[in-house]
């Protein structure tokens, strides 16, 4: 989908309502979390840290000031959602959660300056307990500045990766836009220690020092609980932390795995702004240089065998077009098989490298002499013999040829075809006179294809027989030269071929 002005205001006002939510949401259990065990009477140390007793003696005018200064990120915030220019839009959006979520962080810092100005002009003038009471209290506020940054950006960001980014930008390369921010590992690390370890030792601290006056066991319960919800979440922060290494972490060994099985195609999916995404970004942008360089050389070599093949036809004056002929009849071949009940669980890798390897099946003919291969009659026993060593010899140069090639299937198929395409279902072909199943697939498909043109093309030796003729020997061969469960479904693709062979005249 494409990212649209109006969808960058509604992301960011939905953003908004989520943080404010999730505020309003802490203040109202807060609130009724002080209503409820009537904390007036529970300990000195509440009245420094929910009734701002530490502030009373501020004289008003300079806390207003300071509320004021609160605004400021409000501002801030309705003008990054609002108001943007077309060419920062893409980079604002990447940067949604952690532009919201220290905007959302300013708000806190004028209290916590106030509350250390507080501290520092009237330290000398402070009892023990007030300078103890307010030291808890400014720890307290910047431990839950912290708190509540990691808990939004551990929403926003789990929304904005999963969900939002993947639709806009499926194919990820999002790292490499100016101006965007990222996060360090080691800040995460740092926000995610605080929020899991510090802070809930610190409540469970200030739950003991409030607990020691506290009138009845009711309360202690209360407090307990409150520090129990603290691990709770902590350790749903933990969790998220842990997949968030853990999930792109374990895509980018897949990745790696395929790339070691010869598969450059496929990248790996980890959209986000962060080293883990630039990471996914960088590994992406190899496979596809490592699967445009293989396919070109797929390519190169692929011209290079279909270059001797055609060379190879070229000393054959019997076969005119043979290879050209033998391919697309292949290739219709394998379009039926897929349809067909018996083939169709084969994966298309399998006969798209059938179709590939169709053209080196007779590269063994380049060791046969002219004598043999332009002879424009028929063969003597003898020379029958040297000709039939074409199977075993192109299948030796085919594995030579493809020596190279990451691609251990092909390279199978392609020297299976070769070397068994003459192969008869009864076991009386060459060269190793197998029978039955035990002759490769590619090559029993290959035989097919290979006779057929052979029918219908004109030799030196015959003329060219009528397509019913030819239909009719391939089935009546069924059994005993070729596969009858293959050979079927060969027969089923004769509108197909008929066609085929008629645009070729």
């Amino acid at each position: 989908m494409e990212l649209t002005k109006k969808v960058y205001i509604k992301t960011g006002l939905i953003y908004c309502g989520i943080m404010l939510g999730a505020f309003l949401v802490t203040n109202l259990l807060l609130n009724l979390f002080i209503s409820f065990i009537d904390l007036s009477s529970a300990s000195k140390f509440v009245d420094y840290l929910f009734y701002n007793k530490a502030l009373e003696k501020i004289p008003m005018y300079v806390i207003a000031i300071f509320s004021s200064l609160q605004l400021v990120p409000l501002v801030l915030i309705v003008m990054y959602v609002c108001f943007t220019k077309p060419k920062n839009m893409k980079v604002r959006f990447i940067n949604y959660p952690i532009a919201l979520c220290s905007l959302v962080i300013l708000i806190q810092v004028p209290s916590l300056v106030l509350l250390a100005l507080n501290f520092i002009l009237k330290l000398k003038t402070m009892s023990f307990f007030e300078k103890g009471s307010s030291s808890i209290l400014f720890l307290y506020a910047f431990l839950d500045a912290i708190f509540t940054f990691s808990s939004f950006y551990l929403v926003l960001n789990s929304i904005h990766t999963k969900f939002v980014l993947p639709k806009y930008f499926p194919d990820g390369n999002i790292n490499n836009e100016k101006g965007l921010f990222k996060i360090s590992l080691s800040f995460l690390f740092k926000i995610v220690y605080i929020s899991v370890l510090v802070l809930p030792m610190f409540v469970l601290i200030v739950t003991y020092l409030i607990s020691i006056d506290s009138a009845t066991f009711h309360e202690n319960t209360i407090f307990h609980l409150f520090f129990i919800f603290f691990i709770i979440f902590g350790l749903v922060i933990c969790r998220h932390f842990i997949s968030y290494f853990a999930v792109p972490l374990e895509r980018l060994k897949e990745g790696t795995q395929r790339i070691a099985n010869g598969d450059y195609s496929h990248g790996i999916s980890v959209v986000s702004a962060d080293i883990f995404g630039e990471l996914a970004d960088s590994f992406n942008n190899m496979t596809n240089t490592l699967d445009v360089k293989s396919k070109r050389l797929v390519s190169v070599q692929n011209s290079v065998v279909t270059g001797m093949a055609t060379m190879v036809e070229s000393r054959d004056n019997s076969t005119g077009g043979h290879i050209k002929r033998t391919s697309q009849a292949v290739r219709v071949f394998a379009e039926a098989l897929k349809k067909s009940p018996g083939y169709a669980q084969l994966p298309e890798e399998f006969f798209n490298n059938v179709v590939k390897a169709a053209p080196m099946h007779d590269l063994g003919k380049i060791a046969v002499l002219d004598a043999i291969l332009r002879k424009p009659g028929r063969f003597t026993a003898e020379e029958y013999d040297m000709m039939k060593a074409h199977a075993a010899e192109g299948a030796r140069i085919v594995e030579n040829v493809l020596h190279e090639v990451d691609d251990l299937k092909f390279k199978e198929i392609a020297i299976n075809v070769a070397h068994y395409h003459h192969e008869k279902w009864d076991g009386s072909g060459y060269p190793e006179k197998i029978s039955g199943e035990a002759i490769p697939l590619e090559a029993r498909i290959m035989a097919l294809a290979d006779v057929f043109d052979a029918l219908v093309s004109k030799r030196c030796y015959k003329e060219s027989f009528s397509f019913d003729k030819a239909f009719q020997i391939i089935e009546e061969s069924l059994g005993s030269h070729f596969d009858p469960e293959l050979g079927k479904v060969f027969l089923t693709c004769r509108p197909e071929l008929e066609n085929l062979y008629g645009n070729i005249k």
